[in-house]
């Protein structure tokens, strides 16, 4: 049987670390395979890849326009049409096990695209107003979760 000490890695598996900086002898010394001088020939001396050495750099020079809201509300859409799948009541948990909403964590609208054949009770945080009247008109009825469910 073989032990610990007997393991070896296959041949052709396992190469030698470069050892640079250790003399001519070794192929790798003086310069180290670094090339002359300069700043990239130093510890630590690379231009980051924006640099365009001196000249006004691109995201400087092109304008800049419009700004992100920060208390932007992203919705998951579901239209009513996808609605046809359930029978009954229409939660946000219900939405996620069936694969049309990615998170119950974010906030659900209902869209309108689409006809409702049967009458719903639906859950969501926002619907349209199309989607409303359009799940009123089959009978079903719509509830607004509120802002603190949608943490």
């Amino acid at each position: 049987m073989s032990e610990l000490h007997d393991l070896k890695p296959s041949p052709g598996s396992h190469r030698n670390r470069k050892r640079v900086g250790r003399g001519p002898g070794s192929g790798l010394g003086k310069t180290a395979g670094r090339g002359a001088n300069g700043q990239k020939s130093r510890s630590g001396g690379s231009v980051h890849p924006r640099f365009e050495g001196g000249q006004m750099p691109l995201h400087r020079r092109i304008p800049k326009r419009g700004f992100t809201n920060i208390n932007r509300v992203e919705y998951q859409v579901v239209n009513v049409r996808e609605l046809s799948r359930f029978d009954g009541d229409v939660t946000v948990e219900g939405l996620k096990t069936a694969g049309l909403i990615g998170s119950s964590r974010k906030p659900v609208k209902i869209l309108g695209v689409g006809d409702v054949e049967k009458a719903l009770t639906v859950e969501a945080h926002a619907f349209s107003k199309s989607a409303r009247e359009k799940i009123e008109a089959a009978g079903g009825s719509v509830s607004v979760l509120g802002a603190a469910d949608a943490e």
